[in-house]
């Protein structure tokens, strides 16, 4: 499928490109703060999984440069955003890198080194597995990613403060759900996507965020019982766990599900597609291409002989 025939398919693929979005997600974010006005007070944020980094734009966006921008702005005022993921991410105004694994305590201590001992008021999760077709698996897999971002949120975020993360709704949500209202009001907000958009962060008292694990443990249930039996079967009939979920934008916006024909440009010519903003710098697959490269190159050698 060539990029005409995807920008007549996926219009927020196209308007990410002519807005200058990394990647379509951003309207994502976008959607969200429209609903919730995720961004008010925010000064520290964190954005896990970021790469390729368009909800770090929307963070640079947001809340650096209006503020680099303001007349009687000064540079402790200026928000800081950190984005953390394994691959390398180009640089965005504002924001700061750090390339490490969010399941690794260390990872949240560089975070807060950054933030000079504060915490974060917002901690934003777009990640995902690469999804394997089986929902099942899929959905449990990104449930642990999530976790895993959960395990981070309890040593960056400050008490009151807010977690966005994209969840694979199934048969087993409201575990997840059960183990995030531990810590958090939980909204489910619903575009292309689902996403957990948790407020006011309390955790229990007495907390240790190393301790996590064992709390989580304790959803799984019924009795609260140190048992280890981590299922959601419980969960099901009276005990069921009913969440607010969230319709966001309306008839008037964009269907991503509709093909849209190409605008005419102004002085009447085709409309050209445009390349992506930003490639990526080193994806999974670059080694894959590298290999398949050299075999083609090794099989025309062989041809001309």
């Amino acid at each position: 499928m060539g990029k005409a025939s995807r920008d007549k398919r996926d219009i927020y693929y196209r308007k990410a490109k002519e807005e200058g979005w990394r990647a379509r997600s951003a309207f994502k974010l976008l959607q969200i703060d429209e609903e919730f006005n995720l961004f008010q007070g925010v000064k520290r944020v964190v954005d896990l999984c970021a790469a390729p980094g368009s909800w770090s734009q929307v963070l640079s966006r947001k809340l650096y440069l209006p503020a680099k921008l303001s007349p009687d702005k000064r540079d402790g005022d200026l928000p800081l955003i950190v984005a953390i993921d394994l691959q390398p991410m180009a640089p965005i105004d504002g924001v700061i890198q750090v390339q490490g694994d969010i399941t690794n305590a260390r990872t949240a201590e560089v975070v807060i080194r950054h933030f000079d001992g504060c915490k974060a008021d917002l901690v934003v999760c777009d990640g995902a597995p690469d999804v394997t077709g089986l929902h099942d698996m899929d959905e449990f897999v990104q449930s642990q990613l999530i976790l895993a971002g959960l395990t981070i949120v309890a040593h960056i975020l400050r008490e009151g403060g807010k977690f966005i993360a994209k969840i694979f709704r199934g048969k087993d949500t409201s575990l997840l759900y059960c183990q995030l209202l531990n810590y958090l009001k939980l909204f489910v907000l619903y575009n292309t996507e689902a996403f957990a958009v948790c407020e006011n962060y309390s955790p229990p008292e007495g907390f240790n965020p190393n301790d996590l694990h064992r709390l989580l443990e304790k959803v799984g249930t019924p009795s609260g019982e140190d048992d280890l039996d981590c299922n959601s079967g419980w969960l099901e009939g009276p005990n069921k766990v009913y969440i607010p979920f969230l319709a966001c934008g309306d008839l008037s916006g964009f269907d991503s599900d509709r093909s849209y024909p190409l605008p005419t440009v102004a002085d009447g010519t085709t409309y050209k597609s445009l390349d992506p903003v930003q490639p990526p710098i080193a994806p999974p697959y670059k080694r894959a291409l590298e290999m398949r490269k050299a075999s083609s190159h090794g099989i025309r050698e062989v041809d001309n002989i």
